[in-house]
């Protein structure tokens, strides 16, 4: 029997509650943790994230997944994007702190309802999709708690290499909308994500961060048939750590194999694919 644990946790400096969630099985010896971060639209219980949660307790592993602050969901809510001024309000450097909310929260006792016996926070991990993976290449360079990374359909960069002539006119109207064509939203994106991104830009560079001072080990996984991400951002990864692993699937796309609402009780196959190959990264690093 695995355990399901939820708990709350408000950041700081936007007051703005957001949730976690722990999955692991209850056996009182100290488990490996492993931090798994959403991407852009997505959700922490989207589709077929759940059934990677029970994979890994499966494993092994207590798994720990979030919905960022701002990603559109309400604490409560429907369970899917609705908040969508929030979402107009997300950047880059208010994810990260969540993450090290988390982080946080996870290595002080008795923060989270997640017994302190069932954890090995000396083997704690990040893995990260799209976005996520992106984020999670950025808070391991600057937290040395985190011990191994993977991502999975990563960004290799945050900045959006759209035309001046698009960044001309998002500054002139203050808001830019990108279509959600799973639910046909239109999803707001304030101006503010750029300012953030130059002000921070230091702390916001995959590829400098990457390189100069991300020093775990890392593993890489792409589909080759990514439609969303191309897999051109996992060769430039690697480019930027020769060091990691890199495991390239031919087949398959950017949510491999998944999709929302996930109806059936076993993960798609590129899924299991990657989940299998991750846990066997992290247990590597053990």
């Amino acid at each position: 029997m695995l355990n399901h644990e939820s708990f709350l946790l408000t950041g700081p400096t936007h007051s703005r509650p957001f949730d976690a969630d722990a999955t692991y099985r209850a056996d009182g010896r100290a488990k490996p943790v492993l931090l798994f971060v959403h991407g852009f639209k997505g959700f922490k219980d989207w589709g077929h994230f759940p059934l990677l949660a029970d994979f890994f307790a499966e494993r092994g592993f207590v798994f720990v997944k979030l919905n960022l602050s701002h990603n559109g969901l309400v604490v409560g809510g429907t369970g899917d994007l609705e908040d969508l001024d929030a979402f107009g309000r997300n950047n880059f450097s208010i994810e990260l702190d969540d993450i090290g909310q988390v982080i946080d929260a996870l290595f002080a006792p008795g923060t989270t309802p997640i017994p302190a016996a069932e954890m090995d926070l000396g083997r704690f991990f990040l893995a990260g999709h799209s976005r996520g993976g992106g984020l999670a290449l950025l808070k391991a360079a600057e937290d040395p708690r985190v011990r191994a990374v993977a991502t999975w359909a990563a960004i290799a960069e945050v900045h959006p290499q759209w035309p001046q002539a698009v960044f001309d006119d998002w500054a002139r109207t203050g808001v830019l909308h990108v279509p959600n064509t799973r639910t046909g939203q239109q999803l707001p994106l304030h101006y503010q994500l750029v300012e953030d991104y130059q002000v921070n830009r230091a702390r916001l560079d995959i590829a400098h961060n990457v390189r100069r001072r991300l020093r775990q080990p890392l593993l890489i996984i792409h589909g080759e048939a990514d439609e969303t991400v191309h897999v051109a951002a996992a060769h430039a990864l690697r480019k930027l750590r020769p060091d990691a692993e890199l495991l390239l699937l031919p087949e398959a796309t950017h949510m491999f194999g998944g999709a929302h609402p996930w109806p059936h009780a076993e993960l798609p196959a590129p899924a299991r694919t990657v989940a299998e190959a991750t846990a066997a990264f992290f247990e590597r690093q053990l």
